[in-house]
């Protein structure tokens, strides 16, 4: 079976707690109610493709316990292939006990379970062969390195004609440039958001403004020839360099219950239109457009839309 994604990366049950504000250390907050979710990043940018009408497959590993059951069927309702997710019978699946304000804000702790522990002779190269663009996104990797290594075995693995979209989060942005760099030579389409980019810049300046963005996105793509980086700066749109070419997009004015996931859902939506072959001033719009859906209801995916509700971006 041809995929037009696929998507490796983690899958977490996502337990949301909201409460009146983010307790820093020795502070206190209180919770006011709890909702549960599937998510991952990659497993949420695969989410919205699918809804939007794309053939997608999925690579991770549940363990054989209810939250993995509950992962594996959320994939399979969404019309995601899982012949490439594995199953565990030993340890935990992924979860993360996230903290959600009232302005929807969150902190965010991950317990990664079997979902660092995917060996690459645990994986069909054909299955991803078989994909127009591979998804990447980050894996914990504290105690166990096993899927961090097969990512990178992968990335020297894999056909040239594959895309790989990668969007590195925190967790790996953190690490600093030495170590994303043999994840960096092979990235197509670069997908991060201006707090990381920084992270990965020799800049002092700690304020994130628009002429720093540009500095720091021209440095990563000089270093590492990647012709297509998308940066996303939240509330205030998003900033895509293609090249040579650049433009800034504003963000769509919506009321934000939960921020969680509206990165995977630009992804989303970017990549939907990077597909179709529209410009990359489209598919900038189209993630910041699909983005607002997200951050309007609770959890990840809750709130992506499907195909059907993006006729109506044609009127903008």
């Amino acid at each position: 079976m041809k995929f037009e994604v696929v998507g490796l990366g983690a899958l977490n049950l996502d337990k949301l707690y909201h409460v009146n504000k983010i307790a820093h250390e020795d502070g206190e907050s209180y919770i006011t109610s709890k909702t549960e979710s599937c998510g991952g990043s990659a497993a949420n940018t695969i989410i919205g493709l699918s809804r939007l009408g794309h053939s997608t497959g999925f690579i991770g590993k549940v363990a054989t316990d209810p939250e993995g059951s509950i992962l594996l069927n959320n994939l399979q309702n969404e019309n995601i292939n899982t012949n490439g997710v594995l199953i565990s019978d030993n340890e935990r699946s992924g979860s993360v006990s996230g903290f959600v304000d009232t302005n929807g804000q969150r902190a965010l702790y991950v317990d990664p379970g079997v979902n660092d522990c995917i060996k690459e002779d645990e994986l069909d190269m054909d299955y991803i062969n078989n994909s127009m663009i591979l998804h990447l996104t980050s894996f914990v990797g504290k105690k166990y390195q096993e899927s961090i290594k097969t990512q990178i075995k992968i990335l020297d693995e894999i056909s040239s004609q594959i895309t790989v979209s990668f969007d590195p989060g925190r967790l790996y942005t953190q690490r600093g440039v030495d170590f994303l760099e043999k994840f960096l030579i092979r990235t197509d389409v670069l997908l991060i958001n201006s707090t990381e980019l920084k992270q990965l810049s020799k800049s002092d300046n700690e304020i994130n403004t628009l002429l720093q963005t540009q500095k720091d996105t021209d440095n990563i793509q000089e270093e590492f020839s990647i012709d297509l980086v998308v940066v996303k700066m939240g509330s205030k749109g998003s900033y895509v360099s293609f090249n040579g070419e650049s433009q800034f997009t504003n963000a769509f004015n919506v009321k934000c219950v939960d921020s969680t996931g509206a990165g995977d859902a630009f992804n989303s939506g970017f990549l939907h239109s990077y597909i179709n072959g529209e410009s990359f001033e489209k598919s900038a719009l189209m993630g910041n457009y699909v983005a607002s859906f997200c951050v309007t209801e609770f959890g990840a995916t809750e709130g992506l839309p499907n195909i059907s509700k993006l006729g109506n971006l044609k009127q903008i």
